[in-house]
């Protein structure tokens, strides 16, 4: 029986890695992956999709006014036995109940990996609809510099300091955010700490 995944983690917790292992591992076997990121996410190039320890691979773009279902009864059916979907944050809610749709009518399942909740501790649009359509919700966890677990994307600016007002979408990676537990980043906050981003 097919299903819609969600695979949700914090920044640094290795969520494209495990999404293009996921294809590979599809592949293997010989069945046919649809790979996709929305456009948003033009870090590393339009049409690639790149983890940090360096796997990579080519995907499709997904614009935002993009009917998915469309696409994929167009020009995917019959060519594709899973869809797996990166940065799933910057989807909209229509395009997840697409997605949705293709798992319900044409038995394919729908592997989403991305963010849960913005630099403010907000859901993403698309991450939201997902919580509440996704047949299996899974966390991929990290840890905060204390050791706990993290669970929050905390935006640094040039001076080290946690970002707490802005656009909900700003690119980045280790230069723009860290992963840290809730109680290490209301203490950030409060005591205007400089924080160390894990730059490589």
């Amino acid at each position: 029986m097919a299903k819609l995944y969600f695979k949700y983690g914090a920044m640094g917790s290795s969520k494209t890695a495990q999404a293009l292992i996921t294809k590979y591992n599809y592949e293997e076997n010989d069945l046919q992956v649809w790979l996709i990121k929305p456009s948003a996410d033009t870090r590393d190039g339009k049409t690639i999709l790149r983890s940090r320890i360096g796997l990579e691979a080519e995907c499709e773009i997904i614009p935002p006014e993009m009917d998915i279902l469309e696409c994929f009864t167009q020009n995917r059916k019959g060519h594709c036995d899973v869809i797996i979907c990166d940065e799933c944050q910057f989807l909209t809610p229509k395009q997840i109940e697409q997605l949705r749709e293709i798992v319900n009518e044409h038995v394919i399942p729908v592997m989403c990996f991305g963010l849960r909740t913005d630099f403010q501790t907000n859901l993403f649009p698309g991450s939201l609809r997902l919580m509440e359509l996704a047949d299996e919700i899974q966390e991929i966890k990290t840890i905060c510099d204390c050791g706990a677990k993290a669970t929050v994307n905390a935006r640094i600016d040039g001076n080290g300091h946690i970002v707490i007002q802005g656009a909900q979408v700003l690119l980045g990676g280790n230069d723009a955010y860290i992963a840290m537990c809730h109680k290490c980043y209301i203490r950030g906050i409060r005591e205007n700490k400089t924080i160390k981003l894990h730059k490589h």
